[in-house]
């Protein structure tokens, strides 16, 4: 293998940077949602606690915002620098979504995010509230059109072909938005985005619980993220049962690679496997844990339902993408496996332990929650992270060798003229200034949990009533 090969290279640079900036995102918009939820509850209630949660959790929401900016500059450079003929093929598509992106749900997002940090003593309560609301609303429409084009990749539609052949140009916007794989992952994104922010709700009101500080503000904190990590898992599944049959439907080998299911099976014969040893051909199988039917059951929502396999998938490649001229269509098996099984097992591990949580910390418990458990539910803040970061992996991994499926293979994508020792430059460079970001970021995290909500007003000072008609500043 070349180690300056300039598309390995390209495909490092843009997996790694995609993913660290892939970290603020989740958070942002999931936090954004828990920062409003808390805000109308102070609202609604005149309770001082809930505004002290607004404020404490606003804090962590605007460090990650910052951050999620900042490295979300470099996605747009990176199609220039290293995927200069991408770009050329399918700028035509992606202009409409990424400019509504930029220009309107960013531009909303940030504008009210502005009006809620510096419009705590100069803004009517309710027009306060409403800016959050609104902030937050834009950034899930920033989520939902980025989701759009991603989806175009995965299922082109909207599109027609130049003349020459070189570029996809966009001939139905509306077709884009509502492309059927951005319809389902885009309800599967944001449920996993608040499993994230509830685990860092989890983790930050477990640190001071651990402690006996502050109990009276962390505890209905702490069952708010246990039961809205519950309800959002709820929402992945369904939501990630949905985005399967689109799958099944617009790329059968991405669920035949999810399974390392070489032979076409149905029936009882389309087991889901939770566990195998194999070899990498799939042509021997040394030991697997499986489960009858319901490989079947999830990709056509019938006990007796057919499922493609690889071979078969890849022989109908082979003569229907002729003109590619390769003879292997089929992504890295071993990489979709894992990826799809870690994916499910991380997120429903976060869930467990929510539940677990659940049961901890009920009224009628006789004994305190032992100090082990609340050391968990600190060190479980990642899972839901690390399950959304692995299932990127498995959706654009699954993909391979198509960068736009079924019109453009990964390695026609890359730039002809950039030399694999600039990428490799690049890519180190990258890399560090991602590592140095990160101390920074986790580390004003930290110091903001471990500082804890702004106290509670002392004895003689005013009031919660008397508080909240005062005029309060922001952080």
């Amino acid at each position: 293998m070349d180690l300056l090969d300039p598309l390995i290279l390209a495909r490092w640079q843009f997996g790694l940077t995609t993913l660290y900036h892939f970290i603020f995102v989740p958070l942002t918009i999931g936090m954004g949602l828990v920062v409003a939820l808390f805000q109308t509850a102070w609202y609604r209630t005149g309770h001082v606690r809930w505004l002290q949660l607004t404020r404490f959790f606003g804090q962590i929401f605007l460090i990650n915002f910052a951050m999620g900016v900042v490295t979300g500059i470099v996605q747009e450079f990176q199609f220039g620098m290293n995927w200069s003929d991408y770009s050329r093929f399918v700028g035509d598509v992606f202009g409409a979504p990424l400019a509504f992106e930029g220009l309107l749900a960013f531009f909303i997002e940030a504008t009210f995010l502005g009006l809620w940090i510096f419009g705590w003593d100069k803004l009517p309560r309710l027009a306060h509230l409403a800016t959050i609301w609104i902030a937050w609303i834009g950034a899930t429409l920033s989520a939902y059109f980025i989701l759009a084009a991603n989806a175009w990749m995965q299922n082109p539609v909207g599109y027609k072909m130049a003349p020459d052949g070189a570029r996809a140009e966009l001939v139905d916007f509306w077709a884009v938005l509502t492309n059927r794989v951005a319809l389902a992952t885009f309800p599967h994104t944001m449920f996993a985005a608040f499993m994230f922010a509830a685990a860092v709700v989890i983790a930050a009101t477990a640190w001071h619980l651990k402690r006996g500080q502050h109990v009276d503000i962390m505890r209905p904190a702490l069952r708010f993220g246990l039961w809205g990590m519950i309800v959002a898992f709820v929402g992945v599944f369904v939501a990630g049962d949905q985005l399967g049959l689109q799958m099944v439907a617009t790329q059968p080998m991405k669920m035949a690679a999810a399974e390392a299911l070489y032979n076409s099976a149905c029936g009882a014969n389309a087991s889901f496997s939770i566990f195998s040893l194999g070899t990498p051909d799939g042509t021997s199988e040394i030991f697997s844990i499986r489960v009858p039917y319901l490989l079947a059951l999830l990709s056509t929502h019938s006990f007796n339902g057919c499922v493609e396999g690889i071979n078969d998938l890849n022989a109908l490649y082979q003569t229907k993408f002729a003109h590619f001229g390769i003879d292997d269509f089929t992504p890295i098996i071993w990489i979709t496996y894992w990826a799809f099984r870690w994916m499910i097992g991380l997120g429903a591990l976060a869930a467990v332990i929510s539940v677990v949580g659940l049961w901890l910390t009920r009224k009628s418990a006789k004994r305190a929650v032992p100090r082990w458990a609340w050391t968990i539910a600190i060190w479980s803040a990642p899972l839901p992270l690390l399950a959304s970061l692995v299932g990127w992996i498995f959706t654009e991994m699954g993909r391979q060798p198509w960068i736009v499926f079924s019109l453009m293979l990964t390695q026609h994508g890359v730039s002809p003229n950039v030399p694999g020792w600039q990428v490799l430059v690049s890519l180190v460079a990258f890399t560090a200034i991602y590592a140095s970001l990160a101390v920074v970021e986790f580390g004003l995290i930290f110091r903001t949990v471990r500082k804890g909500p702004a106290p509670v007003p002392a004895a003689g000072h005013p009031s919660e009533s008397a508080l909240e008609d005062a005029p309060t500043t922001v952080y």
